[in-house]
């Protein structure tokens, strides 16, 4: 089974291209929040626990966060493929999603890496809150998020690019296009 990490700063497209994915390959998509909101609204031990760190102001701790993504793992039997979206955004957050891979043994097979320039990114990012109205998108709440990328998140490519499994794919030109290159990557595998 394929693992793949869809990877990029605000704007690249990876929701687009998730959908491409799974409608071409068969791939679960797992997100972190939407698994988190699906624990707390279940009432599953894991979702309390979680909605009390939230409750409290708090991030919920990775190690959780890892937990609840086996768990949605381990149902996704059927699957051909599984997205990790949202995750991981840092690199003790990458660390833990191997360990759990490697308890199940397996691994990441591939972290694809939309790269988009941050004028390309804003460009997108407010054109998109022109129609979406979507609160965060918006140039002042965009250069903080592409700043928060820069500085918190982005080290998480050098993570995969140290453990062989860093792709790189030029995030720009039609969405046809990009997908084209992502195609590449994952019939390699």
């Amino acid at each position: 089974m394929n693992y793949l990490v869809l990877f990029g700063p605000p704007g690249a497209g990876k929701g687009t291209q998730s959908d491409n994915i799974i409608n071409k390959y068969g791939f679960a998509h797992i997100s972190t929040g939407d698994v988190l909101r699906a624990e707390m609204k279940n009432g599953t031990e894991l979702g309390k626990t979680a909605k009390g760190y939230i409750e409290a102001g708090k991030l919920v701790p990775d190690d959780l966060i890892v937990d609840m993504l086996a768990k949605s793992m381990d149902e996704q039997k059927d699957a051909k493929g599984i997205i990790f979206d949202g995750f991981p955004r840092t690199v003790a957050q990458a660390k833990a999603l191997k360990q759990m891979l490697a308890k199940r043994g397996t691994d990441v097979t591939e972290m694809i890496n939309l790269q988009v320039d941050d004028e390309e990114l804003i460009a997108r990012l407010v054109n998109r809150g022109k129609t979406s109205g979507r609160a965060d998108d918006n140039l002042e709440t965009i250069k903080k998020r592409l700043d928060t990328y820069n500085n918190e998140t982005a080290p998480v490519i050098d993570f995969y690019e140290q453990d062989g499994k860093l792709c790189n794919v030029k995030g720009t030109g039609s969405v046809e296009e990009i997908f084209e290159r992502i195609c590449q990557i994952i019939d390699k595998h």
